[in-house]
């Protein structure tokens, strides 16, 4: 959650962080509409910008800025001014929500491509090469990787996520991501190729 901390280091309006925070969220408690324009044009850019990055998608970090604002001005309480600022507080709930969205939009889009293209082609030869294999004998074969490699192969393969949005949920470069699976696919290769010698020959 770094780059939570780095968005709410600062408000986009200059001053000190939580100067008058707790003062604008005590007004957005007793109904004061002014007062979350305020925070919003405080934190708005940066809970975008943290939207973005996860989201990849203009359209759908704007609706994930515009339901984390919601979300403040129906339940103001739920921030605990005890546990920590209120900016780190707003960032927190963004990246949930954003990391939420992304799972939502692929899951969507999965069940469209299904709909869609009922007779399309399978997957890609690694799918197709990890498909071939007892779910079971496939697990074990993970559970020997680092926790890096079986973590990103697991969620691309049994979530169904994207190198990019595994990258998002993982909070790691799209780049490290995709060393990750590369070498993690080899290991595997390396540790099921008798198994899939075997399931080819019958």
């Amino acid at each position: 959650m770094a780059e939570v901390a780095d968005e709410a280091e600062s408000p986009q309006d200059g001053r000190p962080p939580g100067r008058d925070d707790d003062g604008l969220v005590a007004r957005v408690v007793v109904g004061e509409q002014a007062a979350l324009g305020q925070l919003y044009d405080r934190y708005g850019r940066r809970a975008y910008s943290l939207a973005r990055r996860i989201c990849a998608d203009d359209g759908l970090a704007e609706d994930v800025v515009q339901e984390v604002f919601l979300v403040f001005w129906r339940e103001p309480r739920r921030f605990d001014a005890q546990r920590g600022s209120f900016s780190t507080w707003l960032l927190t709930l963004v990246h949930h929500k954003a990391v939420d969205a992304v799972r939502k939009e692929s899951a969507i889009r999965r069940r469209t491509v299904a709909a869609e293209e009922p007779d399309a082609a399978g997957p890609g030869a690694d799918h197709a090469a990890l498909g071939a294999v007892v779910a079971g004998q496939v697990r074990d074969a993970l559970g020997g990787l680092p926790a890096e490699q079986r973590q990103a192969l697991a969620l691309a393969y049994y979530g169904g996520y994207t190198q990019r949005e595994v990258a998002a949920l993982t909070g790691v470069p799209l780049g490290t991501v995709k060393s990750r699976m590369f070498t993690g696919l080899q290991r595997l290769r390396g540790q099921l190729g008798s198994l899939l010698s075997d399931g080819g020959a019958r």
